[in-house]
């Protein structure tokens, strides 16, 4: 990915900031590669530093609502679908970063199951012993109503795994694409959906220019090129 890297450091070169501020970013967990491949270039240009905290959608809603000091967020959409963590961020749309669909991954060399209908992919569900997920989680908050659909959200309660070794591993597609795993494919499309990532510069931010440039960067060509090499979607 050098050449995205070039690229990025070109779209920064006219947000350089006469004076350098920390930015205390909160972040969706799923987004950590991105956020951590494209974090270095934006605080090499600019001279700001980026303090991220990456979490799970609940934890973070809990996080804002705490009132502990963030001066962005680039957050699954339902965060802001809480009305009391709504109110810590400045008026104003948010801005739609990212999307991402799911899918269903297995161990390398392992048999992989047919889920291109929905009905093959209720029987992969019911035919896999365990399956890895994480419920705690905007995604796994769509995962429960897709099994809730297929009439096996108890079922799979019983089969979810949140740590150690599963048959079958469901989630983010682009958080699904690591070492030892292969993807079996998207869900099917009548039970696909995608997760919207947006970003919002906090109400009490002291460091709103900075804030709103970090938002600004994240929406050139250079770093959509650099989205859809980690496996996600522009908006």
């Amino acid at each position: 990915m050098k050449h995205v890297a070039v690229i990025l450091s070109l779209a920064l070169s006219t947000m350089t900031s006469a004076q350098a501020v920390e930015l205390k970013l909160i972040a969706g967990g799923s987004l950590a590669g991105l956020l951590k491949e494209l974090g270095p270039q934006f605080e090499k240009t600019t001279g700001h530093k980026l303090a991220i905290h990456f979490d799970s959608t609940p934890n973070i809603i809990a996080r804002v609502n705490s009132g502990t000091p963030f001066d962005l967020a680039v957050v699954p959409v339902d965060v802001f679908k809480d009305a009391t963590a709504k109110g810590h961020f400045a008026p104003g749309p948010t801005v739609d970063i990212a999307r991402v669909g799911y899918g269903i991954i297995v161990r390398t060399g392992a048999h992989k199951p047919d889920i291109s209908t929905p009905d093959a992919f209720r029987k992969a569900l019911v035919d896999a012993t365990s399956i890895a997920s994480v419920p705690a989680s905007a995604a796994g908050a769509y995962i429960a109503k897709v099994y809730e659909r297929l009439g096996l959200a108890e079922d799979m309660k019983a089969k979810t795994r949140t740590q150690g070794e599963a048959e079958l591993g469901i989630f983010l597609t682009n958080v699904l694409n690591a070492a030892g795993v292969d993807l079996v494919g998207p869900f099917p499309a009548d039970l696909q959906q995608e997760l919207l990532f947006s970003a919002a510069v906090a109400a009490d931010s002291k460091e709103t220019d900075a804030a709103k440039a970090f938002i600004d960067y994240l929406r050139t060509p250079a770093v959509t090129a650099a989205i859809k090499a980690a496996g996600l979607n522009p908006p």
